[in-house]
């Protein structure tokens, strides 16, 4: 199962959720991979942060690629791999239409703010393009960084609904400081508890994002965030 998290809009958490769903899903398995395929090298950033902490088990494989590598590596990597989940960069790239060709589905983060959700439009039409090369592709929007209150959230997953090929999750993921205080130590906020909130925020996004994808396993949202 092949997930590409991005956006052609930077600044919408898409890194986050990219290492937070690829150690979501190492509780659960040991054969997951998490690409970096965005120039900036986030991931691959936190990767090394974490390989630098002593006595923290390295709990999924974190590879750069970037370009038609994505695309052209993939067929040796899925025969390794139950579970590859792909960081592409915050614009329309080389790397982001690579690996629409060949992934099972996009997760699209979307802030609450309207200069944001404007580029769904323009994800649709690419996704257009990219379904005439692979027709399995689907694509979600997830409400990323939402408020802790207020109508922007409402307004913004209305204008979600509107949008054409994308469907969107009903769960959001909140702005919590613990997101960026556990990425700046290598450790996914699965590792760094300290915001329970945080952590079912990140189990209840993979619960709804495979029972799309219509694998049957789930997740132990509820009982992990207690």
């Amino acid at each position: 199962m092949i997930v590409v998290v991005g956006n052609i809009k930077g600044g919408v958490g898409k890194t986050m959720l990219a290492v937070n769903i690829a150690a979501a899903l190492a509780q659960d398995s040991q054969d997951v991979l998490l690409i970096d395929g965005d120039e900036q090298a986030s991931a691959a950033m936190f990767a090394r942060v974490r390989a630098e902490r002593e006595g923290l088990a390295t709990t999924y494989t974190t590879i750069q690629l970037q370009g038609a590598a994505i695309r052209q590596q993939m067929l040796h990597l899925m025969r390794k791999y139950d579970r590859i989940v792909i960081d592409v960069g915050g614009r329309e790239s080389g790397s982001l239409r690579a690996a629409l060709t060949i992934a099972d589905a996009i997760l699209i983060p979307f802030q609450p703010r309207s200069v944001d959700l404007w580029t769904g439009r323009q994800m649709g039409a690419l996704l257009i393009e990219a379904r005439h090369v692979n027709e399995k592709l689907q694509a979600f929007g997830i409400l990323n960084l939402a408020d802790p209150r207020g109508s922007d959230n409402v307004d913004a997953g209305e204008a979600l609904t509107m949008m054409v090929g994308i469907k969107p999750l009903p769960q959001l993921v909140g702005r919590r400081k613990a997101f960026p205080n556990a990425f700046s130590r290598g450790l996914s906020v699965l590792e760094d508890s300290k915001d329970p909130k945080a952590v079912r925020d990140i189990l209840c996004l993979v619960d709804a994002l495979y029972a799309e994808l219509g694998n049957s396993q789930q997740y132990a949202a509820h009982r992990k965030a207690g």
